[in-house]
């Protein structure tokens, strides 16, 4: 995803300090988010082969 509607928020010295996105994005980065901490949660979690899937499965 490209963010390519951001907007920036300045102080007096005009140094970026916060951002405006529409919700779209907003919601696509959160979901994103989650993604990654799905997996980073699951990543020293025990796998099973595509054979035990499709026994578990019957």
């Amino acid at each position: 995803m490209a963010i390519t509607h951001e907007q920036y928020i300045t102080d007096k010295k005009g140094n970026k300090s916060a951002v405006i996105l529409p919700i779209e994005e907003y919601n696509e980065l959160i979901e994103d988010i989650h993604d990654l901490t799905v997996v980073a949660e699951r990543r020293n979690t025990d796998t099973i082969t595509l054979d035990e899937i499709k026994k578990r499965l019957k």
